[in-house]
């Protein structure tokens, strides 16, 4: 494998089925190597480190370690039901292991001796192992270097060599033993004929450009893995890695897939680490017949149906990446009515899903309980094309839900119920709003550099299903759930006033008995709208040039096709006051028995009522203190004199009051703003 993996394996099967082994010395993984059907993984690591694993039992654990000391691993090979494992070493040696007793065996491949004059220099690492298909006595050793050496291992001698001038990095059969190919760094694939070592029967540069003059293609870049499968009706297929030209200049890491003569180049979101096709035909030695290939990327698992045209892939049952927007806010609910569940995954289920292959989700949601009839509980049957392990519905006896609010304005539900998180439905909170169509046009809201459809805050009732979510360009959405799909024809919009000045004000001296008068609000109380609007405020600038009553995103002001699922049902902005943008909305709540929606920031609060579309209280944080206003109150010193009660005043002491002779000296000259 070229590339490392992660500091633990995972394992995947059906849905439903995962497990995580935790390595003890926390080193890097290189390679997995599976005993099939004995139930045992055994793992190498960067340590130079190999592990066997019992998965039989309920938790996986370590059986057997085995550490190399001198020699560094860099690939593995265990034929199927074979008792032998194949160690590759940095040095170009290959140490066989018994995995039975997990113990070195005698039998050693030393480099020199695989190679003898087919080269003056050292091969460099062992980059592959692999039995022949129809021999497993013979193995193929390929080394970094560009040299590959068919090993036969009852004579103990190497049969043929075969040298390109380019390094290896991966070797693949053909069913039939009779043939080999082999990736280069310089973006070639070569294919050998085992019984002529002289040169290859072809070479091809997939992404290379073919000069005209007969002349070498221009070099690539490095393919990084091949694998070779035959079908029995049409032509082998090649699946690569790596290989582009380099004149494509920040394309995403790809994977290619060569069938006769197409050839489709299919672009991941992340780096990839490893890939593996999937056959029909378990055996190694007959026609594979390939139907999918399962990609292993940095921070997600792809799997691509080879059957249908364009190569899509299917719906993954596992969330790897939650993250997949950053979440930048989450809810989370246990012991949920029953039928949520249900409703929610029946609409997300209907949600259209592009790109996806037709074979996938073949999906039902089980609602299943024990003979009292209380517990509930949640599974799922997916159409995946890894089917291994057996997949039990956990322990819980009440239904969970987490909700994720993501940087990019989506809001996922996922089932917590059983083992794994399991998407439920997913919402687009950015379709309400009018998308930029050039930079000039892009929001420029002054309280958010990007992301302006961030979710920040969410409140939802399980019982009414009615959702509010608050957003960073201060904007608050309402969704009222319905299985039905409609279109709205106008966006229900509320703009609201939250924004308040204080005015200077002096402080009384320290003899007078003047009360300080609470600061003055920059708009009265009462809401700025009395009714929806159609369209974002579209009030001409104040003198100064600034802008007024203006809110920081559009709403739409198109039609809006609204899928079953959560529909809008009313979008609050807080609008631009004095030339002054909002402040973010920094509290959050909805009561549906109410039909109320309240909210708040560092200015003030609003009580929205989401039935009749209008404001019902608007409150600056000043009026919330009432008469005793925080924002203006007389200095005291940080001295304190001491007293024998504690700091507190005798009140029996001349006629003075108590708050007079607590108050410092220099009490009344200054005013301070909370």
């Amino acid at each position: 494998m070229p590339e490392r993996l992660a500091e633990n394996p995972f394992r995947f099967g059906r849905p439903g089925v995962e497990c995580y082994c935790q390595h003890e010395s926390g080193s890097a993984v290189i390679q997995l190597q599976f005993l099939i059907n004995e139930g045992a993984l055994v793992s190498a690591l960067a340590d130079d480190s190999i592990h066997m694993w019992n998965l039989r039992q309920k938790r996986p654990a370590v059986l057997h370690s085995l550490k190399f000391n001198k020699e560094r691993i860099t690939f593995c090979h265990l034929p199927f039901q074979s008792k032998w494992l194949y160690i590759g070493s940095e040095r170009g040696n290959i140490h066989i292991v018994n995995v039975e007793s997990f113990t070195l065996s005698g039998y050693t491949i030393m480099w020199n001796k695989a190679i003898e004059l087919s080269s003056k220099a050292h091969p460099g690492p062992v980059v592959h192992i692999s039995d022949n298909p129809m021999d497993e006595g013979k193995l193929i050793i390929g080394f970094e270097s560009g040299i590959v050496v068919l090993w036969d291992l009852k004579s103990k001698r190497a049969e043929s060599r075969y040298t390109y001038d380019e390094a290896i990095h991966s070797v693949a059969w053909h069913h039939e033993g009779k043939q080999f190919i082999c990736s280069h760094s310089d973006g070639t694939l070569t294919i050998w004929n085992i019984k002529s070592p002289v040169k290859p029967i072809q070479t091809i540069t997939p992404h290379g450009k073919q000069p005209k003059d007969g002349k070498k293609p221009e070099p690539c870049k490095p393919i990084l893995k091949v694998e070779y499968k035959t079908t029995r009706a049409g032509e082998p297929f090649m699946i690569f890695s790596g290989g582009l030209s380099y004149d494509t200049v920040g394309r995403r890491p790809c994977l290619t897939v060569m069938h006769g003569k197409s050839t489709a180049v299919l672009e991941m979101d992340y780096p990839i680490v490893d890939f593996l096709t999937l056959c029909e035909t378990p055996y190694p030695n007959d026609f594979q017949e390939p139907y999918a290939v399962v990609v292993l990327l940095e921070k997600d698992l792809v799997v691509i149906d080879l059957a249908q045209n364009g190569y899509p892939i299917f719906e993954n049952p596992y969330p790897m990446m939650i993250h997949e927007s950053p979440v930048t806010s989450c809810e989370y609910l246990a012991d949920c009515p029953v039928d949520l569940i249900p409703a929610l995954y029946s609409v997300g289920s209907r949600q259209k899903r592009q790109g996806y292959s037709k074979k996938a989700p073949v999906v039902q949601h089980i609602v299943s309980s024990d003979c009292v009839g209380q517990r509930h509980r949640q599974g799922y049957l997916w159409e995946w094309p890894i089917g291994g392990g057996n997949w039990g519905l956990g322990t819980q006896s009440y239904p969970e839900i987490i909700i994720t609010g993501h940087a990019d304005g989506s809001v996922k539900f996922w089932d917590a119920s059983a083992i794994m998180l399991q998407v439920l439905y997913k919402l687009k909170t950015a379709k309400v709003f009018e998308k930029a169509r050039c930079k000039e046009e892009k929001p420029s809201t002054e309280i958010v550099d990007e992301d302006p459809f961030a979710i920040q805050l969410m409140s939802w009732c399980p019982e009414s299903r009615m959702l509010c979510v608050a957003g960073v360009s201060a904007h608050v959405i309402i969704y009222r759930f319905s299985k039905q799909e409609i279109t709205t024809e106008v966006v229900q919009l509320l703009e609201v006033r939250l924004q308040y000045e204080l005015n200077d004000l002096e402080s009384p001296d320290v003899g007078g008995d003047q009360t300080p008068a609470p600061p003055t609000p920059s708009t009265s109380p009462s809401p700025l709208t009395t009714g929806p609007q159609t369209h974002p405020s579209t009030s001409s600038n104040s003198s100064d040039g600034m802008r007024d009553n203006i809110p920081c995103l559009k709403v739409r002001s198109s039609p809006l096709k609204q899928s079953p699922g959560y529909q809008v049902e009313l979008v609050v902005q807080l609008v631009w006051v004095s030339g002054e943008p909002p402040q973010q909305i920094s509290s959050l709540a909805i009561n549906s028995c109410y039909g109320l929606v309240v909210f708040g920031n560092s200015n003030g609060l609003a009580v929205v009522d989401y039935l009749q579309k209008t404001v019902l209280l608007n409150l600056g944080t000043v009026e919330l203190y009432g008469s005793n206003d925080p924002y203006q109150r007389q200095l005291r010193s940080p001295r304190k004199s001491r007293q024998p009660s504690g700091g507190l005043c005798d009140i029996n002491e001349g006629s003075a009051t108590s708050e007079d002779r607590c108050k410092s000296p220099t009490s009344g000259k200054t005013s301070l703003r909370a």
